[in-house]
């Protein structure tokens, strides 16, 4: 046995290549755009490959599909292996930067399937996005799912502002709320590391 691991490698699941295969290369409206991070989500419970969150990254003018993600925690024994965070590492390595602000690239803009927890609110910031498109950003995911998404400032939609980060909220709300019912129902493992 090892020491101690020297790398970690997260992967999309089988599944999320092939529909990321089939993807076009842009999807032009906003509603589109989070209806495939909704099928993502939907997708990662029911194949049992991760938990009912997932993210997407496009360039915002275009709608060109740059990456997709969708949590693989536990699949990856990773804690931050969030969809968000898959699907922000996923277009850094395409576009072989870590700042997807950079002055000579298109704006970027996150679609996440509900406002992100603490860790992944700190990723947004520091990805280099210009707009996180969100479905909703109420306490259901926690009241219907059970998982601890963690403290955020009360002004955290004015801190992203004021980082040139602009926020576009509840776009296809309701379809959120069923993928999280819909992980409730199915009586999933709630992977909270202190209950």
């Amino acid at each position: 046995m090892k020491k101690f691991s020297t790398s970690f490698t997260v992967e999309l699941p089988q599944w999320a290549c092939e529909l990321a295969e089939q993807l076009p290369e842009c999807i032009e409206s906003r509603e589109d755009r989070m209806r495939l991070v909704h099928e993502l989500a939907d997708k990662n419970i029911i194949n049992n490959t991760g938990g009912p969150f997932a993210a997407a990254v496009f360039e915002s003018a275009s709608g060109k599909v740059v990456s997709i993600g969708v949590n693989r925690v536990m699949p990856h024994n990773c804690s931050s292996a969030h969809g968000e965070v898959v699907a922000l590492s996923l277009a850094q390595a395409r576009l072989g930067t870590f700042d997807l602000g950079r002055s000579d690239l298109p704006e970027h803009e996150l679609v996440v399937n509900w406002l992100p927890c603490t860790m992944c609110y700190g990723a947004v910031i520091w990805s280099g996005v210009k707009r996180l498109v969100i479905a909703g950003n109420g306490p259901e995911l926690e009241e219907i799912t059970g998982f601890d998404e963690g403290p955020r400032p009360e002004d955290w939609e004015q801190q992203l502002n004021n980082r040139g980060i602009a926020v576009i909220n509840n776009v296809l709300r309701d379809e959120a709320l069923t993928t999280f019912k819909r992980f409730r129902d199915m009586n999933k493992y709630v992977y909270n590391a202190r209950k």
